[in-house]
């Protein structure tokens, strides 16, 4: 099942077929009742693409400022930023209750903030790096939507057999060719709209607009991403019986912020999270490369150990990693608690550079993971960030960023 067809799908009150799921039902602006298909009448078309041209005239563009304007509560006329830090969600053991809350699959990529500048396009990571030169069908596709400016929050990924977004597929595409690639940008919130900042806009204002705007651009590289709204328990089961990693759930009212907090939730299907690589075994047998790698997490300042993965590699990985990690390695362990023994035998050590996500069943008393598997590095996530993740562990992240930003608007408000 193809993984919009399972969005629309996934609750009783979802509505069949190719419409515009859930957002078609209320079509309306919040703030003012007006439908957003008036609202495009009285924008001259603007969102049409002209059939790929960027042609967008400044009547055109001026009119539909006007109507953004007047339809949407929180709109305010801004250039579009040069950076942004991305909203994060908050891990929850159970998604939130209440028609209050929108729900997304969670996607299995990277996450991207795409910008767009008169045709100019930027793809930046999560953590500020510049990848634009990693996405050259995302650009392209991008750079053909009908607007000036845009600043779009989404997902790189790639769909497995299943329709379902696979971090494995989306290592294995990025080392082959464009024609095979097969990659799309799933755009799940829009921050700014032609010199309209969007971000104090209520979510599900937002989302109506994001979906216009993808629906007219061309071919199949940028996709919106739907939601549902309600229902988030049977929608978190439905997800998991599909073999997705598991879902977003959002405020619908809610404004785009910053950094983590309990307006977006996340709720897991398995476990898994991110591990620094701190080191690796020897192979035995026919097996080339090494055999394990040895993973930790931070805490309390220190690298601990986490235990070892020793699955989940292809002939590829096994070559490539091993290449990588041997210009790392060193004399002495980086974690607080290495293996004694003959745990320790021939065990080679690195400096902590990598990343890896790995998918495991449970932890252990002692601080290790039950059944991992790896699934690939990641290059877009900080070695302080790597924590054991848990609900608990989450709500004191969304404690520590509140108290901070209440510390920084204190001290503006202060002088």
């Amino acid at each position: 099942m193809a993984l919009e067809e399972y969005r629309k799908r996934t609750d009783d009150a979802a509505i069949p077929g190719d419409g515009a799921g859930i957002t078609m039902q209320r079509p309306e602006s919040v703030a003012t009742g007006r439908e957003l298909d008036v609202i495009a009448q009285e924008a001259d078309r603007a969102w049409h693409s002209n059939r790929g041209k960027r042609a967008v005239t400044r009547t055109r563009a001026q009119t539909r400022r006007r109507a953004l304007e007047v339809a949407l509560e929180g709109a305010r006329k801004e250039a579009l930023p040069d950076s942004l830090s991305p909203q994060l969600a908050t891990l929850v053991s159970e998604p939130p209750t209440g028609d209050e809350w929108l729900h997304e699959l969670k996607l299995d990529g990277y996450r991207i903030l795409c910008y767009v500048d008169h045709g100019s396009v930027r793809c930046i990571s999560r953590n500020g790096k510049d990848w634009t030169d990693r996405y050259p069908e995302v650009v392209e596709a991008a750079g053909l939507l009908p607007c000036e400016t845009a600043l779009m929050d989404g997902e790189v990924v790639v769909l497995d057999e299943r329709g379902v977004s696979s971090f494995q597929a989306l290592q294995n595409a990025l080392g082959a060719t464009r024609a095979r690639r097969k990659l799309h940008f799933y755009a799940f919130d829009l921050v700014h709209l032609d010199g309209y900042d969007l971000s104090r806009v209520p979510l599900r204002d937002r989302k109506p607009l994001l979906q216009t705007l993808v629906a007219g651009g061309e071919g199949d590289v940028i996709r919106y991403s739907d939601h549902v709204s309600g229902s988030g328990q049977q929608f978190h089961a439905q997800a998991c019986a599909a073999g997705a990693e598991g879902i977003i759930s959002k405020r619908a009212n809610s404004p785009y912020r910053s950094g983590r907090s309990m307006d977006w939730q996340k709720t897991k299907c398995l476990l898994r999270q991110e591990f620094v690589v701190v080191g690796f075994t020897e192979p035995s047998g026919s097996r080339a490369g090494f055999g394990a790698l040895l993973i930790a997490v931070t805490k309390d300042g220190e690298l601990v150990s986490a235990g070892r993965v020793g699955t989940g590699f292809t002939n590829r990985t096994l070559r490539e990693l091993h290449a990588r990690m041997k210009k790392l390695e060193r004399a002495t362990p980086p974690i607080a608690n290495p293996p004694r023994g003959a745990s320790a035998r021939g065990v080679h050590w690195l400096e902590p550079k990598l990343v890896a996500e790995v998918s495991f069943t449970e932890w252990t008393s002692d601080g290790s993971i039950r059944h991992p598997s790896f699934q690939g590095l990641r290059e877009d996530k900080a070695l302080e960030e790597i924590v054991r993740e848990g609900p608990t562990q989450a709500l004191e992240q969304v404690k520590s960023t509140s108290a901070s930003r209440a510390g920084d608007e204190a001290e503006v408000a202060g002088g």
